[in-house]
């Protein structure tokens, strides 16, 4: 498994970063432990739908403050959702893409323990999501096209989250989000786990990274509900069609973007300039149809889900 190798690969670069060669033999030992660093990184690649889940997992992929700094410009924070609080959990706001004014969100988990805290690990109450649909209705106000980033294992599902409507907030946005008259692109860039991604993810085109994963609830959750044992979560993860191929094959997503064989967080460079290809794209091909017929577009694609499975029946 990914976990394993980037275990092993992490105690070489130690060994590494502590040997100061200066002998012969510390000279071979050292290019031995590159060379074993070496194949270590050529066998880094995804086998398994569980290896996908780990690198959607993978701590330094790219977050969303990463794909503003480099998609991005002239980014301008708006916070509140003018009914309880602040909700640091998603990130959203206006910014030029191209020259082109847009309304940017997404999930927010942080980098160290006290921005994990700030941002509830990624898991957002329902001021979160009144807070992106807040701003999802002023882009329609204002005629901007409207990008989401989506990574997050979930909505809080605390008690304190459920009192405030956190089922409500979700289902209003879906609801919402299926009439908006403005373009809206959906990037599922790491973890996209239910009703709290989806909140997110009504969009007129929904991409995935290649090694981002999508699905109804966690792998451990499955495993948990189907067999009672989450230790099972990789087996779970076999089965739930939850990797970028097997959903473009079921016509739930629109596109994948391609990242380097080790993931996003391996190059980060190459996934920014893949995706802002597909960005701009997309977005210049859907700023050219009619709001009416750019809302009825997106009606039909929702509609239209599903009928995979039944054609094949």
């Amino acid at each position: 498994m990914l976990k394993e190798l980037d275990d092993r690969m992490e105690a070489l670069r130690g060994k590494l970063e502590q040997l100061h060669p200066e002998t012969e033999a510390q000279q071979l030992e050292y290019d031995q432990l590159r060379r074993s660093l070496a194949e270590l990184q050529d066998a880094y690649r995804p086998r398994t739908a569980a290896d996908e889940v780990y690198l959607a997992r993978h701590p330094a992929r790219p977050s969303i403050t990463d794909y503003i700094e480099n998609l991005f410009t002239d980014f301008f924070e708006q916070r509140g959702d003018r009914l309880c609080k602040e909700d640091g959990s998603i990130l959203g706001g206006v910014a030029l893409f191209h020259g082109m004014p847009v309304t940017v969100m997404g999930h927010r988990k942080g980098r160290t323990l006290p921005e994990n805290l700030a941002c509830n690990f990624g898991m957002p109450g329902p001021e979160g999501y009144r807070k992106a649909l807040r701003l999802m209705k002023q882009a329609e106000k204002f005629g901007r096209p409207i990008i989401t980033f989506i990574d997050t294992p979930g909505a809080y599902p605390g008690k304190e989250a459920e009192e405030r409507g956190q089922a409500e907030a979700i289902a209003r946005n879906l609801a919402e989000m299926s009439s908006l008259s403005v373009p809206v692109i959906c990037v599922v860039t790491g973890e996209g786990s239910s009703g709290g991604a989806l909140a997110l993810g009504v969009g007129d085109a929904v991409l995935m990274l290649q090694h981002a994963v999508y699905a109804v609830l966690s792998p451990e959750g499955f495993a948990s509900i189907l067999w009672k044992d989450s230790s099972r979560w990789q087996e779970a993860a076999g089965q739930m069609k939850l990797t970028a191929p097997d959903l473009l094959e079921l016509g739930l997503i629109d596109g994948i973007v391609p990242e380097p064989a080790g993931g996003a967080h391996t190059d980060p460079a190459a996934v920014y300039r893949a995706l802002d290809k597909e960005l701009y794209a997309r977005l210049h091909a859907l700023c050219r149809m009619r709001p009416a017929a750019l809302t009825a577009a997106r009606f039909q694609k929702l509609r239209a889900m599903g009928n995979l499975g039944k054609e094949q029946a």
